[in-house]
C-alpha cells in the first residue's frame, strides 16, 4: 500500500475511472450482442433498431476516451456490414 498522500489519491481515482470505463464497455458489448442476435435471427427491423442504439453507445464510449476512434469506427463498420447483409 502507498504511503504518500498523492499516491493514495491516485489509487482511488484510478479505481473510480476503471469502474466507469468497465460500465461503459459493458454497455457497448451488450448493445453489440443485441445487434448480433437480431442478425442471426434474420430480423432486419430489429437489427436496424439495435444498430442505431449500438452506434450511439459506441460513439459515446469513443468520445469519453474508453475506445480509440479507429476501434469504434471498426466496430460500427462491422455491425453495419452484418446488418446490411440481411436480405
Amino acid at each position: 500500500m502507498a504511503n504518500i498522500k498523492s499516491a493514495k489519491k491516485r489509487i482511488l481515482v484510478n479505481e473510480t475511472k476503471a469502474a466507469r470505463n468497465k460500465a461503459i464497455r459493458s454497455r457497448v458489448k451488450t448493445s453489440i450482442k443485441k445487434v448480433e442476435a437480431a442478425v442471426t435471427a434474420n430480423d432486419k427491423a430489429a437489427a436496424q433498431a439495435a444498430l442505431i442504439e449500438a452506434i450511439a453507445e459506441i460513439n459515446k464510449a469513443a468520445s469519453k476516451g474508453v475506445y480509440h476512434k479507429n476501434n469504434s469506427s471498426r466496430k460500427i463498420s462491422r455491425l453495419t456490414k452484418a446488418v446490411n447483409k440481411i436480405a
